[in-house]
């Protein structure tokens, strides 16, 4: 029997093969099928890998924000611009990976729901936002690694897993507008906004993003894009006609909040200045389902419930303490113009009892820094909460459009309802175009502070070598850092990188 039981062992193959693809032959068979596999696509971008990326590759990176001092090494590598480091980067490799992840979601969806027996309003509404998601997740790849493999079909095998990456950057960023092109076509606008879900309005936003990002790259010079095909004027035009469709009143879902503090109240999702937000809340069973964003921000007190006041009242809303992960830096808290609301109302340099008695104020009196409140849920339940990270806001395509356009009356109009909401003076009037694009990029730094743009702005503005202190300080390059390495996790497997 042993003989036999060797004999047997030696004549099979023990090289293991993975099973970890699953099926879609039982599945698409219904219209909750088709919902819950739409569903599946946005919830990939809530692991906590990729949601908490948002801010390590958008904000830790630049001179806004600082690590604690025992911060993780990835963090510090991002950070400090380590990037000897790079490839090897968990932070870096878990955003390619979930960002992949998004995207053969989305595929499974183009790929099954058009050939289901649905209604077509809803196939439609369900294959647009699956090439909404796919162009997303395309958009942030391409911002922070260039050229990647393209996937236009779901993975279903090892094999299908390595492609290769696209042959240049126009081959990749056709492939965004493409995929956005068929969002539009496909998407209703709702009547309200939905927390988690995209509509036409989003899939218009982010045209309007995307184009402005390469018009904007290439009249400055960045390295790579200097050297892509099309015109910037028209790209600045295409995001121009983009970004109307956004703020030129044909639609009404969305809109300016008239309340600053509004704009982050936790139960306000979908509030109108929200055009794409992910979807936590405080009653989910994992983190993903609910949020701990807002530990990350707030410093260590006192290991208890704190209270925080509301603007320029004098009523308290209580949060937990924090972990003190994101930390503002005071260079860029100072930098604020005096008056600014953005400053005075969004970041607490005190903290209270619920008698309205100061327990804790920066400097040195138990607060390490003035945090960033625009994450805060009074209605924690532990470490759980309902903030979410805001992907796409009205405001941040307002001032696409703004940038886009130039110093035309409705540019005017629309950055200076930013300004004065958050108390501030009109902008000069008669700028150049120049001067006033610029002013522009100055008011996205304040306006969408913390919330995971600051580094992109730099990067399409070819300033990343000059306006981050810690890569000045190392003498790099604008084209040592207009991308991130492909993680080697993924050129190590892929034969096409070889």
């Amino acid at each position: 029997m042993i003989l036999a039981s060797l004999a047997l062992v030696c004549g099979c193959s023990l090289e293991e093969y993975p099973y970890g693809f699953y099926s879609e032959n039982n599945f698409y068979k219904t219209a909750a099928d088709a919902e819950s596999a739409t569903n599946y696509i946005y919830d990939a971008i809530n692991y906590i890998e990729y949601s908490r990326a948002i801010v390590f590759l958008g904000d830790m990176n630049t001179d806004a924000m600082t690590p604690k001092g025992d911060a993780t090494a990835s963090t510090k590598e991002l950070d400090g611009w380590k990037m000897a480091t790079f490839n090897t980067n968990t932070t870096l490799y878990n955003f390619y990976k979930y960002s992949f992840i998004t995207i053969n979601r989305a595929n499974s969806v183009i790929a099954n729901v058009p050939g289901m027996n649905l209604d077509e309003s809803l196939k439609n509404r369900y294959v647009g936002e699956a090439y909404f998601m796919r162009a997303y997740s395309y958009f942030c790849l391409a911002k922070n690694f260039g050229c990647v493999p393209i996937h236009l079909k779901p993975t279903r095998t090892l094999e299908e897993t390595t492609v290769a990456p696209a042959e240049s950057l126009d081959q990749m960023w056709n492939r965004i507008f493409a995929d956005l092109d068929e969002a539009v076509s496909r998407m209703p606008v709702y009547n309200v906004p939905q927390t988690g879900r995209t509509d036409k309005v989003a899939a218009l936003a982010l045209q309007a993003k995307a184009y402005l990002y390469l018009a904007s790259a290439k009249e400055n010079g960045v390295p790579r894009y200097k050297d892509m095909t099309f015109s910037v004027e028209e790209y600045y035009q295409k995001s121009l006609a983009a970004a109307a469709q956004v703020v030129d009143g044909s639609q009404t879902t969305y809109h300016f909040d008239d309340d600053l503090m509004g704009i982050y109240d936790v139960e306000k999702s979908n509030g109108p200045e929200h055009i794409f937000i992910m979807s936590m809340d405080r009653t989910g069973t994992s983190e993903g389902q609910y949020s701990k964003i807002s530990k990350m921000y707030i410093p260590y007190i006192s290991g208890g419930t704190v209270y925080l006041k509301q603007g320029e009242t004098d009523v308290l809303i209580k949060t937990h303490d924090g972990w003190s992960e994101y930390q503002t830096a005071i260079a860029f808290y100072n930098s604020f113009e005096t008056g600014d609301l953005r400053h005075d109302w969004l970041f607490c340099d005190k903290v209270y009892d619920a008698a309205g008695n100061v327990t804790a104020s920066y400097p040195g009196n138990k607060l390490s820094y003035p945090f960033c409140r625009k994450f805060i849920d009074p209605d924690f339940v532990g470490d759980k909460t309902s903030t979410k990270p805001m992907l796409i806001r009205y405001s941040d395509i307002a001032l696409v459009y703004a940038e886009a356009a130039g110093p035309t009356a409705k540019a005017y109009e629309l950055v200076n309802y930013i300004r004065n909401r958050a108390g501030l003076a009109p902008l000069a009037a008669g700028m150049t175009k120049e001067n006033f694009r610029k002013a522009v990029q100055q008011e996205r730094i304040y306006e969408l502070a913390f919330e995971g743009d600051y580094c992109y702005d730099l990067r399409r503005l070819n300033k990343l070598h000059t306006d981050i202190t810690e890569a000045k300080g190392q003498g790099w390059t604008a084209e040592d850092m207009v991308f991130y390495p492909i993680p080697s996790l993924e050129t190590d497997l892929n034969p096409y990188y070889k």
